[in-house]
């Protein structure tokens, strides 16, 4: 009896990898919470998991499986993008451990899904704030890669020069960072202080207070007054307004053009 080839070894197929996310980050990216909320929602026992208990905020979710917070199933929110005038003396947010007014006190009666703000601005900070439940498209104009500029208006004591102003597209060491402007101008000038146009392309923690100070002034106010191409305008302190869908995809192809 003739002897029979080998057979070749059976192939297996492989199976597309699905990405795998912890259960913090996907309530977060389903914009129904802030990661840290939704941290804190697991660890009280608060997120069911395809029918269980889940306490570890890390639990790995695969896409298929049935969320719950508190009963109620996890699904996906509407995406909503709002613009807020930010005044002075109000804290970026969701509480305060002072009892401070927060921006959220401003949306109290909005009727709003929950809202993370996009970026920061300190307390003594004014002007435009953005606020989304679509973390993807905000970590997006926060992202230091993309380097969505952001514009300001800052009045200073004393009286800056073009040296000034040279010396901060040059950049100033402080505690360690480089801080520089991106862009730089004077608006107007008094006897005593003067307004300048501060264009930032990426923000450290208090970045234009600290550079200012480096080179030896006062910042008396701080108002920011773009992010892109999109200004504050008209709108009153305290307000907020939704964002149209050209203005969110204007932002959208801001961050892709960045990146290119």
């Amino acid at each position: 009896m003739p002897r029979q080839p080998p057979r070749a070894p059976a192939t297996r197929s492989r199976r597309p990898s699905v990405p795998v996310f912890g259960l913090a980050r996907v309530l977060s990216k389903r914009g129904l919470c802030s990661r840290s909320q939704g941290e804190k929602l697991a660890r009280e026992g608060r997120v069911r998991v395809d029918g269980k208990i889940v306490r570890d905020p890390e639990f790995p979710i695969a896409g298929p499986e049935r969320i719950e917070i508190d009963g109620g199933a996890a699904q996906a929110a509407a995406p909503v993008y709002v613009a807020m005038n930010k005044p002075r003396g109000i804290v970026v947010s969701a509480s305060d451990e002072r009892g401070r007014d927060t921006v959220y006190s401003l949306l109290a009666d909005a009727g709003l899904p929950w809202l993370g703000p996009v970026g920061r601005l300190d307390k003594a900070s004014e002007g435009l704030l953005l606020l989304s439940n679509d973390t993807v498209w905000a970590a997006g104009i926060t992202d230091p890669a993309t380097h969505v500029p952001k514009t300001y208006h800052v009045q200073v004591a004393g009286q800056p020069d073009q040296t000034t102003l040279d010396a901060m597209l040059a950049g100033v060491v402080d505690a360690g960072e480089t801080l520089r402007a991106g862009a730089a101008s004077l608006l107007r000038q008094g006897e005593k202080n003067a307004w300048l146009e501060v264009t930032l392309d990426e923000g450290r923690n208090r970045h234009i207070r600290r550079l200012m100070s480096a080179l030896g002034f006062d910042v008396q106010r701080l108002v920011r007054v773009a992010i892109g191409d999109l200004p504050l305008g008209e709108l009153a302190k305290g307000q907020w307004r939704p964002l149209t869908e050209a203005e969110v995809a204007m932002l959208r192809r801001r961050q892709a053009q960045r990146r290119e």
